[in-house]
């Protein structure tokens, strides 16, 4: 029976094989290769795809078309989902016309057999995942008419054989990560419609030859790191519709308008280093609709014949350089809704003929130096949106005909000077969201339906002469984020808010308001800043307060309040800033402050605090600055410690016992404990390195000034005066720091006249009470006069020169808090201020020291204001006050050239290419201010930390606060100090205080020796006595090996001749700087010509603009 079954078995078998091969050789060559690709490929099962060869034939499947002979000649599969990969099988597909897999999940390479499909006209493999490079081979696709690669991953360089295929018309490889540089062969592709490289990696230069692309009609270009000029050739392609080139590196002139433009529509060059005028010719681009060159250092007067394009619809021209007066022929384009001239030099007044232009929605002139009145047809234009003129010198009244606009959003028009009353109707029927007139002349009241539409974001009138009380509806107002009614003449009291209020910042300082703080207060959760410092609120804090758990600054000094503070403030945990001072505040503090766990600044100054110091309060690890002074504590101090506290103020109280040990306070640089009772010695301070001002007056101190404070003593004596027992001690402080003084004496070895008695007679103790009374008088007149002299000085400090700008910077960084700092240096503290996500400045805080600001500094600081170039940093605003100066600037986001050469972690990245063009940049920079600059302008104190890099690594010349103007011929400059910083100092000013443009050139040699060693200038490596300059001369003079000198990371480039011998050549250019004799070294000009010949191809010469001399 078993032999019977089994022939039966493998007969059925053989059938069963037979019939499976049967079937699949029914099927075409392209229906295999098509059921092996698609099995490669995951769908969703939400897709409802018949991909199942056993029921239906592949030429059936959804997506695939067959011809006649059963050859795919199509597959349409864009967005069903498709994840995998693209198989080698799409090669086998010889008669495809189309593929278009766009918007799915595929993934890995693009298989090089798909340039076997030899007939195939459509490719389209955009949105997907694709990654490595493009084949080269794709010249193989000779039918090939539209190529998308757009968003994928794919890298390497753009292969020269696509530009070879004759009917290529639409190539897109947009938002990828291609680099190199666009070939030169481009202008073979002499049907090229649309090219579209947009949002890649690409560098180099436009190839000349794209001028041969005759058909070319859309061009995008733009977000790659292209430089070079704008090739003349373009202006020959009179098809070209739209030109996106816009943040790339382009420089040199622009040169459309020169040729054949009039089918030119779009155009954007923003965001580069073009410069030059505009051309008149730009008037022939009569089709053009917008026109942006948004920053770049275009220079020049606003062509005339821009009003020659009636279908222009946006005009961008903001942040560059040019001056004159705005045309009036711009009032002829009557399809103009968009005009952006912000940040320029314009001036005289904005010109009546924009009136016409009655479809404007956006109107942006800030930032230049226009006056006169806005034209009354200006606001009258019913379309406009965003009307943004601040920082100006705009003068007059607003008309009535301006709360008719129903469709304006934005009306900024602060740093003006604008006068007379705001038209009351402000608000009704408006769609109004910001409203800031900050920093003008306006009287009379508050519009009182200001936020009647509930629409209103921003409120800002802060700085006018404003009088009467704050409209009841601003409580009501949902829609308000900010409000800022400071510095005016406001009376009445706070508004009542409004349950859930979503407004976050509140300053009402300096006015005249009164009343209670409003516990409704406490309805505005999402605040994080309130102001309402130098008003006339009295009573107590409400406990409602206490919900403002976003809070991270409450100013509230100057005021009349009182009672204890509320424990509701336990809830405060994101507060950084408190400031309680200068009221009638009474109680014990409360232990709930040490749930302040973000505190940073405790100012409870002025008021009538009693109890003990707090040790609770030193243990809040944020807390940085602690004013405690001219209150009613008691008790002694205790030991405290705190590797934060930079300021501490006991000063005036009752404070008694031994002066505690502060050693504890590792970072302490202020303490006063003035005007107490405290006993004992000053050794608790002796060891404590960081301080930097004491005041101990006024108490019943003794013993000897330790060493370590004598310094302090002799720069402000009376800090230690009214300790009749305080004394020098000529053995500890040596003899020249003994020195005869009317504020304390030398410490005597003799024993005292009354040394054992145990009592005193009549008459001393009488003298002793007299004094100890007449003392008392007097430091209790002396309080009255500090606080008064202090409510002054704060008010006049406040009130001299402020600005909008000041005091958002100042309220960023919580009035210059140290937690913004990012840098130190010799002449000030810098902080970063970030007002909005594009708005991030460097402000440098200068200290002009007792003498206070002079005329000269002025003069100094104005002359920066003036100087604009490409590598230095542009000063954006100042404010001078007597005792100090603010300088602010771009914050750069890579730092300086010496974070990135010595202190970034893990080390920044510095490829040769990269150094190469911080050393040429920082060269032109410097020359630009030793040649270009009338008078001439000495940098002295050319170091890494004073070059800032910007997002693109490009390097821009700060600190220009020790520079000294010269006037020619002379070429050098005197100053008391020896300027510039150990290790940069050219050898001739070692000992001398003349500074010279050599001078300048050998620090600037040292920083080209930093940027090829890395190596510090002053380095532990380097044997005793020796600095960089001789360093690098010695191991050169050796082995004349620059191996042996050069950074480890830049050997991984001589495998590149041409990267090894520019280094040797900028590494002599270094020696030359540094040569001792000053006579030997060159001039900066010299420097910038040496660079730019050792490598041409990287940074092509160009020319920078002179400026006028400073008035």
């Amino acid at each position: 029976m078993a032999n019977v079954t089994k022939p039966i078995i493998l007969l059925l078998f053989y059938l069963l094989i037979f019939t499976v091969f049967s079937d699949i050789s029914a099927l075409s060559s392209d229906e295999q290769a098509l059921i092996s690709l698609f099995s490669k490929w995951v769908v969703p099962k939400s897709v409802k795809l018949n991909w199942d060869s056993s029921k239906i034939s592949p030429c059936s499947w959804n997506g695939v078309i067959c011809d006649k002979k059963l050859n795919v000649v199509s597959l349409n599969l864009s967005n069903i989902g498709i994840s995998g990969f693209l198989g080698h099988e799409i090669g086998e597909l010889g008669h495809l016309k189309t593929i278009d897999l766009n918007s799915n999940n595929i993934s890995g390479s693009i298989p090089v057999e798909i340039t076997n499909c030899g007939v195939l006209e459509y490719l389209d493999l955009s949105y997907n995942n694709f990654s490595g490079k493009i084949p080269k081979n794709f010249g193989n696709l000779q039918n090939l008419e539209y190529l998308n690669l757009f968003v994928n991953l794919l890298v390497g360089e753009i292969p020269e054989s696509l530009f070879e295929i004759p009917y290529l018309q639409y190539l897109f490889l947009a938002n990828n990560s291609l680099s190199g540089s666009i070939p030169v062969n481009i202008g073979n592709a002499a049907i090229l419609v649309d090219f579209e490289a947009n949002n890649n990696q690409l560098s180099g230069t436009i190839p000349s030859s794209i001028g041969n692309c005759s058909s070319l009609e859309y061009l995008f270009l733009d977000s790659n790191f292209l430089v070079g000029n704008l090739p003349q050739s373009l202006t020959n392609i009179g098809s070209l519709i739209e030109l996106y080139v816009n943040s790339n590196r382009l420089e040199g002139r622009i040169p459309l308008g020169s040729g054949n433009c009039t089918n030119l529509q779009l155009v954007d060059l923003s965001n580069n280093h073009f410069e030059g005028d505009l051309s008149l010719g730009l008037g022939n681009c009569t089709s053009l609709i917008n026109f942006s060159v948004v920053n770049n250092m275009v220079t020049g007067k606003i062509p005339s014949s821009l009003g020659l394009l009636t279908n222009l619809s946006g005009l961008y021209l903001a942040q560059n350089w040019l001056s004159g007066e705005i045309p009036s022929e711009l009032g002829n384009c009557a399809s103009l809704t968009d005009l952006q001239l912000n940040d320029n030099n314009l001036q005289g007044e904005i010109p009546s003929e924009l009136g016409k232009l009655t479809g404007l929605t956006v109107l942006k002139l800030f930032n230049n130096s226009l006056v006169g009145e806005v034209p009354l047809d200006i606001w009258k234009i019913q379309t406009l949106e965003t009307v943004e003129i601040y920082d100006n010198r705009l003068s007059g009244e607003l008309p009535a005909e301006i709360t008719e606009l129903r469709n304006l959003r934005n009306l900024t028009i602060f740093n003006n000077q604008f006068s007379g009353m705001i038209p009351q109707s402000f608000g009704v029927n408006s769609s109004l969201e910001t409203f800031d007139f900050t920093n003008n002349k306006f009287t009379g009241q508050i519009p009182p339906y200001i936020c009647s539409s509930k629409r209103l974001q921003v409120l800002a009138l802060g700085h006018n002469m404003l009088n009467g009380s704050i409209p009841r509806g601003i409580g009501s107002c949902s829609s308000l984020i900010r409000l800022r009614l400071d510095h005016n003449n406001l009376t009445g009291t706070l508004p009542e808010f409004e349950e859930s209020h979503n407004i976050n910042f509140i300053d009402v300082s300096e006015n005249r308001i009164h009343g209670k703080v409003p516990s409704s207060l406490g309805n505005c959760r999402s605040v994080t800043w309130i102001n309402l410092t130098m008003n006339e609120l009295s009573g107590s804090l409400p406990q409602e307060l206490g919900n403002l758990t976003e809070l991270r600054a409450l100013y509230l000094s100057h005021n009349r309040l009182e009672s204890p503070l509320p424990f509701t403030l336990r809830y405060w945990q994101k507060l950084i800033n408190l400031d309680l001072s200068f009221n009638s505040l009474s109680g014990a503090i409360p232990k709930s402050l040490t749930r302040l766990t973000s505190l940073s600044v405790l100012d409870l100054r002025v008021n009538r605090l009693t109890g003990d110091v707090p040790m609770f309060l030193f243990e809040i690890q944020t807390l940085q600055n602690l004013q405690l002074g001219d209150n009613l504590l008691g008790g002694t101090i205790p030991s405290v410690s705190s590797s934060v506290m930079y300021a501490l103020n006991l000063s005036n109280n009752g404070l008694s016992g031994q002066l505690a040990s502060f050693s504890g306070l590792v970072n302490l640089q202020m303490l006063d404990v003035s005007r107490n009772y405290l006993t004992g010695t000053l050794d608790g301070l002796q060891n404590i390195r960081t301080l930097v001002t004491v005041d101990v007056s006024h108490n019943l101190l003794s013993g000897p000034i330790p060493v370590t404070l004598v310094k302090l003593f002799n720069k402000s004596p009376s800090s230690f005066v009214g300790n009749s027992k305080l004394c020098f001690d000529c053995k500890l402080s040596g003899n020249s720091t003994c020195l005869e003084s009317k504020y304390i004496t030398k410490c005597s070895d003799e024993p005292s006249k009354h040394k054992g008695k145990g009592h005193l007679r009549g008459f001393e103790i009488a003298i002793i009470v007299v004094g100890a009374t007449f003392l008392t008088v007097i430091a209790v007149l002396s309080v009255c006069y500090a606080r008064a002299k202090l409510q002054r000085r704060s008010k006049a400090d406040i009130e001299d020169g402020s600005s909008d700008k000041f005091n958002k910077i100042m309220e960023s960084t919580g009035n210059l808090d140290d937690m913004y700092v990012i840098g130190k240096g010799a002449h000030g503290i810098v902080y970063k201020a970030s007002l909005g996500p594009e708005e991030v400045y460097a402000v440098k805080k200068l200290m002009f020291g007792q003498k206070g600001a002079n005329k000269s500094m002025v003069r100094e600081i104005q002359t920066l204001g003036t100087i604009k170039h490409r590598n230095l940093v542009k000063i954006n605003d100042f404010l001078l006050r007597n005792k100090y100066g603010l300088i602010i600037y771009k914050y750069m986001e890579n730092g300086s050239l010496g974070d990135c050469l010595h202190r970034t972690n893990p080390p920044t990245t510095l490829k040769w290419d990269v150094r190469y063009n911080i050393a040429l940049g920082t060269a032109q920079g410097l020359a630009y201010l030793h040649f270009d600059c009338d008078p001439v302008v000495l940098h002295r104190d050319i170091k890494p930390e004073n070059i800032l890099l910007d997002s693109e690594m490009e390097p821009h010349i700060s600190d220009f606060g020790i520079a000294k103007l010269m006037d020619q011929p002379s070429s050098s400059t005197q100053s008391i100090a020896i300027p510039g910083t150990i290790g940069y100092v050219a050898p001739e000013n070692a000992f001398a205080t003349t500074w010279s443009k050599e001078s300048d050139v050998y620090s600037y040699g040292v920083v080209l020796l930093e940027l090829l060693t890395r190596k510090k200038v002053v380095d532990p490596s380097f044997p005793d006595g020796m600095d960089l300059v001789g360093w690098a001369r010695s191991v050169w003079s050796c082995s004349e090996q620059i191996d042996k000198v050069v950074d480890a990371a830049l050997l991984e480039e001589f495998t590149d001749r041409k990267v090894m011998e520019q280094i040797y050549d900028v590494f002599f250019i270094a020696l030359r700087c540094t040569e001792k004799d000053p006579k030997k070294r060159p001039n900066m000009r010299d420097v910038v010509k040496l660079l730019q010949d050792i490598n041409p191809t990287l940074r092509p010469k160009k020319t920078t603009p002179t400026r006028s001399s400073p008035s």
